[in-house]
């Protein structure tokens, strides 16, 4: 078990920082290696982190590389055989080969950095193993999703692992370099919380750089060819960010031929409580200005010829100024169409700017159109009581009561010419089947103004991830102890142990019913489960129509 230590101040990474020279990290091999996702979806969205943080060691003088893992979806008989349209993940075996083949042109690195979301500890257990057999002096790190949940515990699951760095790893992964290059990173570091099986470990807290328009745009030039000349970014590009072909919950009247993505904003004010950011800012919300965005997408347009560009940010829509001056920001992309994410108490006057500047997508996270459910997520706040009111708006449509922001949100949208798609979630947490309903019939209202290919009804189960507020919800804990058998210290934090791993291991994309001991469905809602199947089955089969008969 590692014990952290209790250190006096730690420098926060950005003062470190500001002591670097351009040249602190001249000739420092790193290698970034980015995880597997969903197999079922097309990957549409290029890893922008591992992109990022190789574009600020390059201001020092390091040579990142990146292998992708997740851009491989490979279509033989194997995937056709496991019903996978979009063909299979890479395996091990090819995982291996590619990894040796780079390293015989690239050279060995000497920090080998893992990234990836909570559901990739199965890959970055087999990976971290890899690596260290194919590179045994190489420092290797795990950051993202996965490393920000767990943290210190990751080390008892990957003994191979060196280091851990959790949230924002901007200025973090500059520190870490400047320590493996220069020897530093020893005992008596601030970093180091001791040794476990005659290894050091390190565990690094990122925080947010000082200015985010002063951060290079993603190196997308490390992902245009892997090692084999497979042209990996064009992959990207070809496959439309939204739609119905994305795969990915996403619903629009209108398609892309060339779309890439970027983020123009970090974190949320807002605390939803099915919502894990805490590698994004969590509720530090930071913004790039209008006319940094800008630059990097005419960069984006000029050099690979998109169509669309993708913002898909937690929360796009939160200051008002900086809509405001989308329109003359954007007026020199010679129409360029562009879509993101915001909360539909957000789209007000807003969007009118939004969309005279080329915005034709807004994606929003309803989760649920019930009064009940919405409280539970702690997403009650402006949704249902509109700034200035005191008291739940509801309105009154085809027999059930939405709150009126959300019915508004969509008819402002259209008004603009605006497409919103939304996104919902079931089970979530004291949901009944009568709150569910409440969702069906709005999805169902929508198709009253749209066609039906242009509606989302699909629907993600509700999933408890850790990091988030549900993930501490009392019915939450009990199911997942009762049938994983997790434990949990005092403050609701689980205990990183074999019963925690399991059930991580377990974790999808929220795209599917995890099942517990015995078979049982983990239904975090009201519903009992044979309710819940039925309705699970119902949207499986596309006829969410017959959820209002249950």
């Amino acid at each position: 078990m590692i014990e952290i230590p209790v250190q006096t101040r730690i420098p926060r990474p950005v003062e470190l920082v500001q002591q670097l020279k351009t040249d602190s990290l001249t000739g420092l091999k790193v290698l970034f290696i980015n995880m597997p996702l969903r197999e079922s979806a097309r990957p549409n969205i290029p890893p922008q982190g591992p992109g990022l943080l190789a574009a600020r060691l390059r201001l020092y003088g390091a040579e990142p590389t990146i292998i992708d893992l997740n851009a491989y979806r490979i279509q033989d008989k194997v995937a056709e055989a496991q019903g996978l349209p979009y063909g299979r993940h890479i395996t091990l075996d090819e995982t291996r080969g590619l990894l040796a083949r780079h390293l015989h042109k690239y050279g060995e690195p000497r920090i080998i950095a893992l990234s990836g979301m909570i559901t990739t500890l199965r890959w970055q257990e087999r990976i971290v193993d890899m690596c260290r057999s194919l590179v045994p002096d190489a420092f290797i790190i795990s950051g993202g999703g996965l490393a920000t949940d767990v943290k210190a515990g990751l080390f008892q699951w990957m003994p191979e692992l060196d280091a851990i760095a959790h949230s924002e790893g901007d200025d973090v992964i500059l520190i870490l370099a400047h320590g493996v290059k220069t020897g530093t990173l020893d005992e008596s570091s601030p970093y180091c919380v001791g040794a476990q099986n005659g290894r050091l470990r390190f565990l690094f807290a990122g925080d947010r750089p000082e200015n985010l328009d002063e951060l290079p745009f993603a190196a997308w030039d490390l992902f245009h060819e892997d090692v084999d000349g497979n042209a990996v970014f064009e992959w990207y590009i070809q496959t439309p960010v939204w739609g119905g072909s994305a795969n990915n919950s996403s619903a629009t009247p209108f398609s892309m031929e060339r779309s890439l993505t970027t983020v123009s904003s970090r974190g949320c004010p807002y605390a939803c409580g099915f919502c894990d950011r805490q590698a994004q800012g969590e509720r530090n919300y930071g913004m790039r200005d209008a006319s940094n965005m800008v630059r990097e997408a005419e960069w984006l347009v000029d050099t690979y010829h998109i169509d669309f560009l993708g913002f898909p940010d937690d929360n796009f829509a939160v200051d008002p100024r900086r809509v405001r001056k989308l329109p003359e920001a954007f007026a020199h992309l010679g129409g360029l169409r562009w879509g993101t994410h915001t909360r539909l108490d957000e789209i007000d006057a807003r969007a009118f700017d939004m969309a005279k500047s080329g915005c034709i997508y807004i994606g929003v996270g309803a989760e649920s159109a019930a009064v009940r459910t919405l409280e539970s997520m702690n997403k009650g706040g402006f949704i249902l009581r509109p700034r200035g009111s005191k008291e739940n708006q509801l309105t009154h449509i085809n027999g059930f009561f939405f709150p009126t922001t959300m019915v508004r949100g969509i008819e402002t949208a259209q008004k603009a010419g605006i497409h919103v798609n939304c996104t919902w979630i079931m089970a979530y947490p004291e949901e009944t089947l009568e709150d569910l309903k409440t969702s069906v019939a709005f999805i169902l209202w929508q198709e009253e103004s749209l066609p039906r290919s242009a509606v989302n009804r699909k629907m993600f189960v509700a999933t408890a991830y850790p990091g988030t507020e549900m993930f501490r919800h009392p019915k939450v804990q009990r199911l997942i102890s009762e049938h994983f058998g997790v434990h949990y210290q005092g403050n609701g934090v689980p205990i990183a142990d074999d019963a925690f791993r399991a059930y991580l291991l377990e974790l999808d994309d929220a795209t599917k019913v995890m099942y517990g001991r015995d078979g049982a469905p983990l239904n975090f809602g009201e519903m009992s489960d044979d309710m819940f199947l039925q309705a699970q089955e119902h949207l499986n089969a596309d006829q969410i129509e017959k959820i209002l008969d249950m």
